[in-house]
Formats: structure tokens, sequence, C-alpha cells
């Protein structure tokens, strides 16, 4: 009796957890995702190089949209998109970042869970090939939501994450951006072309280069990453927006999913990710509309340059940037696009 009871009740249990979930709908998956804003104009782009970049991009949707096809939720798709730009030389993120003063590759990453407003970031990190999987680790696996340096990658040892030797990120162009910049002892973002006029340390330059994802699976979830190697030739531990939960990487279900790219600091200050959600929420705003306010208004009254992809729960998509380009694509219906410039 005990027995025919317990399983009544896991039972009924399971059809609880089936309607809480809710049935499927495949025609909602969408995929958006950048790999950086800036200068990036026809002027400065061989064919060759554009043919890479729009390649790569696409491989990253296909990948990503094919989880969620089969399934999988937002932040797998999330994942697996960003693995895809995180093993490319192409981005500044992973394989591809650039480097410190010192000579070292410094990564950061954030991940957030639009259902349960769970999150998970990584930052300065040195040895973890994917960091985008250590920041997700950081939010499932630990009661954090941030780690750095040296334990960071301790942890993600632990969770069995691939961690590789430091050389693993050494790229020759990015390597030859360095001693460029070192003799001149200014910063730059990625693939600035070498034409700013400010000696500022702290100065980002005229390219930022990141890469994000931002998801809604068949489930109505919403989920949002990004990934970054941070700023060229930068000093004293310098973090960028990028794994700052509410300022370069936010997701809720109620509103939208977020990852930024651009000049940190001022996303930071202006917390960007958070504001196009708060937006939504409390003025009503449609993804597109709020998007836009923070992106091409109040960063640009406030002198900060960079774009951002978002999402909200029906699908819709926003993908303003105050630059003159910004590596960008989305999938939906099975139908995929991928731009770089402004027209």
């Amino acid at each position: 009796m005990k027995k025919s009871l317990y399983f009544l009740c896991l039972f009924l249990l399971s059809g609880f957890v089936s309607l809480a979930q809710g049935k499927p709908d495949y025609s909602k998956i969408t995929l958006v995702i950048h790999g950086g804003a800036g200068t990036i104009t026809r002027q400065n782009m061989t064919p060759e190089k554009e043919k890479a970049y729009r390649e790569k991009l696409n491989e990253a949707l296909q990948v990503g949209y094919a989880v969620l096809k089969k399934g999988g939720t937002s932040m797998d798709a999330v994942e697996a998109t960003i693995h895809v730009m995180e093993d490319s030389p192409l981005f500044n993120a992973g394989k591809g970042a650039v480097f410190t003063n010192e000579g070292k590759n410094e990564l950061d990453a954030a991940v957030m869970d639009g259902k349960t407003l769970m999150a998970g970031s990584v930052a300065s990190v040195t040895t973890i090939k994917n960091p985008i999987s250590a920041a997700r680790a950081v939010m499932e696996k630990s009661e954090h939501v941030m780690m750095i340096g040296s334990g960071a990658e301790q942890f993600a040892k632990l969770q069995g994450i691939e961690l590789v030797d430091p050389s693993y990120f050494h790229t020759e162009t990015r390597y030859n951006q360095l001693q460029k910049l070192k003799d001149k002892e200014k910063t730059q973002l990625d693939h600035d072309g070498g034409t700013s006029s400010n000696e500022n340390i702290f100065t980002e330059g005229n390219k930022f280069g990141t890469v994000g994802a931002v998801a809604l699976d068949a489930y109505g979830n919403l989920a949002a990453g990004t990934s970054t190697g941070g700023m060229t030739n930068k000093r004293y531990g310098r973090v960028g927006d990028a794994p700052i939960i509410g300022a370069g990487t936010y997701a809720d279900n109620n509103t939208c999913a977020v990852s930024a790219t651009g000049h940190g600091e001022y996303f930071i200050r202006s917390v960007v990710a958070h504001d196009i959600a708060a937006m939504m929420e409390y003025k009503g705003y449609s993804v597109k509309k709020a998007a836009d306010e923070v992106v091409m208004k109040k960063l640009v009254e406030r002198g900060g340059e960079g774009g951002v992809i978002a999402l909200d729960k029906k699908g819709n998509i926003a993908m303003p940037f105050n630059s003159a380009g910004m590596y960008r694509g989305y999938i939906k219906n099975g139908k995929a696009e991928v731009a770089i410039y402004k027209d």
C-alpha cells in the first residue's frame, strides 16, 4: 500500500513538473550572437578576412541552433555557441585573447539563466580553455557568483573543466599588437587600427573585442553569456564589463537576455544590460526600444561606445550599436543572418 502510494505521488509530481515546464514550442527558438564592436568598416577589411568572420559567425549560430532544435536549454545553446568563438583566433576571447602589458592572456566570462536568475562568472583566468564553461560551473556548482584568478582555476579543475598551458592562447597577431602598443605605451581594445591619440593607459581604443550569445529555448527560457580577453596592454588586473552581472551580461525571463560589447568602464557605470531589462519591466518598453534608448542615447551622451544583443521571451531581437560596425548575427525559424557593418 505504501509503495503504491509512493509511486502515485511520483506520478502526480511528474505531471505537475510537466505542466510547469509547459509543452515545448520549437517555433520560438532563437539565438543571437555578437563578436565585438568598433571601427569595423569595409575600408579596413580584406575580402578574405570578411569571409572568415562571416563563416565563423555562421558556424557558431548553426552549432547553437542545433542544440535548441534537439530540445536543449537556452544555457546549453549559449555555452556551445560561445565555445565556437572562444576556440577561434578571430575573436578576442579564448584562443584569440589579447595580451596584457605583462605578456599574459587574462580571460573573463559570465553567464546568466533567465528562468532562475542564477548567474556565474570568472575573471582574470589564464589556464581555462573555455572560460564560459567555468562561469557556468560557478553558477551551477557553487554558492557563489564570481571567482577570479588562481582560485577560479582551482575550482574549474575540481569540476573537470579543461585547463591548458598559457601558451595555448599565444597567437602572433595578438602578440604583435602588444609589441606595437608597448612601444607607444598606450592601450587599445581588440582590432584597433592604432589611430587613437589618447595616451592614457586606460584608453580602450577603437575596437571592442568580446563575444556573446543570448538564446530562447523551446520552453520559453532565456539565457545570456559573454566571454572576452579584455584589453590589449591592460595593466593592474583591470577587468571590464563582460563578467559583471548587470553590466555586460544579464537575463530575466520576465524581460530579456542581454550580452554587451564595448568600452567596459562605461558599460559598468551605466549598468547597461540591466538598464535595458529595467526599462522593459518598469516602463513597458519593447526590447528594441529599451536597447536603443540605452545604447544609442544614454551611452552616447556619456561618451561610451559599443553595442548589445538583446532578446525577449517572445523571440524579438535587438542589436543596436553606436560604433561603425559590430560582428553579429541571429538564427530564427531555421534562417540565419550575419552582419558586420552598419549598413
